[in-house]
């Protein structure tokens, strides 16, 4: 490996750029029109522009960044997070194209990415999961097939998208009058977001705690899970605040959960860095929620409780390397880190985005602070 190009931009691309740096690894950025002078441009050694504004005409090219990978030498590619990170095309065609996907393998992506591929291997691995339909809800379902799958499990029922992640695609749905525009509406953004419009159906649990565990797996059959991060302070189904451990889990728990999360990926044959996500019930119980086949945006929170640096180890396990963690330090938690993120929106206009100019930008500092922005002074939040 000797050049790295990271197909993402934000917060993300300045994360793995810091990382390739501290290896001695070059790195290629790539931009649209609206991120010509965005963080991530000027931190990387190389920049090239893929497209218009608009991510289906740039970040969600696949030919557009084999393209620039090959223009400019680099002989991999790590995805980040959202846009192309869990598309099994974009690994296929890195691979074809001989460069080395910083991420898990095509196959294990197809087979994760989706959420009812995922849920059935959580089945085999024995890991109990939350009631749903077993199979996508297709764009050809009729209203009439998706109301009686609904009413099997019973509301209130989630729709949820079979691929991607990061609460888009996702309605909630108390009263069955309320499904077909839920569908349809989860459906468009579903598309929008990761070009697939399947759907499925999912019980919404009544007060539970969203818990996952960080994985890392290499090519030898090694796989090791992380200390819990509790992220159920969320909005939109997105999470806003992320901590790790979780106060609601003790070592028993601990030992169970992250026994079950390293049994899915194992049970799927999976490599580099991945989630596993859990609903908590308030006796104890958890239930397989989804797999997130890439890196995570809270993953900060894990390396600052243990000393484990997630990214270096995805390019260390890409090169081929075993992993050389102590699985035992990887679960026991030394001290306590919290992440929060920070969302361009107006409070006074129901949270609506907020795009537009950054006048000034100082981030906190002090002992245990650690700060994952990727945006400037001087940067416009696009549309």
């Amino acid at each position: 490996m000797l050049k790295v190009l990271i197909a993402n931009r934000g917060e993300i691309a300045v994360r793995i750029i810091r990382a390739c740096r501290e290896l001695g690894l070059p790195t290629v950025a790539v931009y649209s029109d609206c991120d010509r002078g965005a963080r991530h441009v000027r931190d990387a050694d190389q920049a090239v522009h893929v497209g218009p504004s608009p991510a289906v005409e740039s970040y969600l090219r696949i030919d557009r960044l084999i393209d620039a990978a090959r223009r400019t030498g680099a002989d991999a590619v790590h995805p980040g997070y959202g846009f192309l990170a869990e598309n099994a095309a974009f690994a296929s065609a890195c691979r074809d194209a001989g460069l080395t996907f910083i991420g898990p393998s095509p196959d294990a992506i197809a087979l994760m990415g989706s959420k009812t591929a995922a849920r059935a291997v959580a089945m085999r691995a024995g890991v109990p999961v939350v009631p749903g339909t077993d199979a996508p809800l297709a764009s050809d379902t009729s209203d009439d097939e998706i109301a009686r799958a609904a009413a099997r499990i019973g509301y209130p029922v989630i729709v949820k998208a079979v691929a991607g992640g990061g609460g888009k695609g996702m309605r909630d749905v108390e009263y069955p009058a309320d499904l077909r525009d839920a569908v349809r509406t989860a459906r468009s953004e579903a598309g929008s977001a990761f070009g697939d419009t399947s759907v499925y159906l999912e019980r919404r649990l009544a007060r539970p705690r969203h818990v996952e565990v960080q994985l890392l797996g290499d090519h030898h059959g090694t796989v090791i899970p992380f200390v819990e991060r509790e992220c159920s302070i969320q909005r939109r189904h997105q999470k806003v605040v992320e901590e790790s451990p979780s106060l609601a889990v003790d070592a028993r728990l601990r030992e169970r959960i992250t026994r079950a999360a390293a049994a899915v990926a194992a049970s799927a044959g999976y490599t580099n860095a991945g989630t596993i996500e859990f609903l908590l019930d308030e006796d104890g119980s958890f239930y397989f929620l989804e797999m997130n086949a890439r890196l995570q945006v809270e993953h900060p929170v894990t390396e600052m409780v243990t000393s484990v640096d997630l990214v270096h180890w995805q390019i260390r396990i890409a090169r081929g390397e075993r992993l050389a963690i102590d699985p035992a330090r990887a679960v026991t938690p030394q001290g306590h880190a919290i992440e929060c993120r920070i969302y361009a929106e107006d409070p006074d206009e129901g949270f609506l985005p907020s795009p537009g100019l950054i006048r000034g930008v100082r981030a906190a500092s002090g002992p245990g602070i650690r700060n994952d922005g990727g945006v400037v002074s001087g940067y416009t939040v696009p549309v």
